[in-house]
């Protein structure tokens, strides 16, 4: 059979079904009993009766994608883990709003399919809504000859979740007096990669196979430390105890997100002596003689999340978080101030 005119301009069709098939399992594990169908149709079905225990259900949603961490999965030739930071960026931003995620769709371009890569990708996406308990309800991959290099992707995905009316999360609720309660990041997570890249790769010039003492392990294997997925975590905390609003620490760093939650007229004060960042963030700043404001506005610094809860929620929070496998502390307080939104951290991180 001769070669369609379509494959001899880069787009191979063939291998875009062999990877449907290839993902077909994974995909499946995520359904939840609301779905409709399976993979391959033109739309995925969730069937919205679930709704119907809602007093006064309210749709949320959110999309996102990795960023540039995606170079470093194609550099080690390891593509499982991706998934993580995708669904991670997708369904805590609609968590913090005290929604829960109910399904995700995802889209990869691609130079060229490579059936086992594109399936090694989506494995991680749905391994990652698995944790969220979110159904991956379908998706799209696209092929770029031209565009992207052979072995060169890029990932983006949106996600939609429900939440009561009356229980929206956000800067309304919160008052002078509520503290702040910090969950533990599981490392850089998929933002400020441009300025890791450029710290420790091009001008330190240090290999992803270099093994770093600090960090006891090598550079890739921490730059391709999975973000951590907070869905389920975020809704038994907010089941367990009061939250006024809650903040996913993303692009921007700790104070500049969570002054996004925060009504005008009070101001936070965080305690860097409360916690030690992991070392990749010392290593960075080190390397790179990044300043520390610099640095702050652009990395977690070990904070994936932030809740503003009432002083007497925090202990609880605390403990149930700790239950759950989180680090959780109190990082700071909330107080009332003149003009705008505002957050301040003061003091030193305590040393390792």
């Amino acid at each position: 059979m001769s070669e369609s005119a379509y494959a001899r301009a880069g787009v191979d069709i063939e291998a875009g079904d062999r990877a449907v098939e290839l993902m077909k399992a994974h995909v499946r594990r995520t359904h939840r009993p609301e779905v409709l169908g399976g993979l391959g149709g033109f739309a995925g079905f969730f069937d919205a009766s679930a709704l119907r225990g809602y007093d006064h259900p309210v749709l949320a949603t959110s999309t996102d994608g990795v960023g540039t961490k995606v170079a470093i999965a194609q550099a080690l030739d390891k593509h499982d883990t991706v998934g993580f930071d995708l669904i991670g960026m997708l369904v805590d931003d609609l968590v913090v709003v005290g929604a829960e995620p109910l399904f995700v769709t995802d889209y990869i371009a691609c130079g060229k399919v490579v059936p086992e890569r594109i399936a090694a990708i989506v494995s991680g996406i749905a391994a990652a809504c698995e944790v969220a308990g979110a159904a991956l309800l379908g998706g799209e991959t696209a092929e770029h000859p031209g565009l992207l290099d052979a072995d060169e992707y890029d990932m983006a995905g949106a996600t939609t979740g429900v939440v009561e009316f009356d229980r929206i999360l956000g800067p309304e609720r919160v008052r002078p007096g509520d503290v702040v309660v910090a969950l533990a990041s599981s490392g850089l997570h998929s933002n400020g990669y441009s300025l890791v890249r450029h710290v420790l790769l091009t001008k330190a010039g240090w290999s992803l196979e270099r093994h770093v003492d600090e960090l006891g392990k090598t550079l890739g294997e921490e730059l391709l430390t999975p973000t951590r997925v907070y869905a389920r975590d975020i809704l038994a905390l907010i089941d367990a105890a009061e939250v006024h609003a809650i903040s996913h620490i993303t692009g921007g760093g700790l104070a500049n997100n969570l002054a996004r939650v925060l009504p005008d007229k009070v101001a936070a004060t965080l305690d860097r002596s409360s916690w030690t960042p992991p070392p990749v963030f010392g290593l960075v700043q080190q390397v790179g003689a990044v300043s520390q404001p610099d640095i702050e506005a652009t990395l977690n610094m070990g904070v994936g999340m932030a809740l503003v809860a009432p002083a007497d929620a925090a202990d609880t929070l605390v403990r149930v978080a700790g239950e759950r496998g989180l680090d959780a502390w109190v990082l700071g307080e909330v107080a009332a101030a003149d003009g705008p939104a505002g957050v301040r951290l003061v003091g030193e991180h305590a040393s390792a």
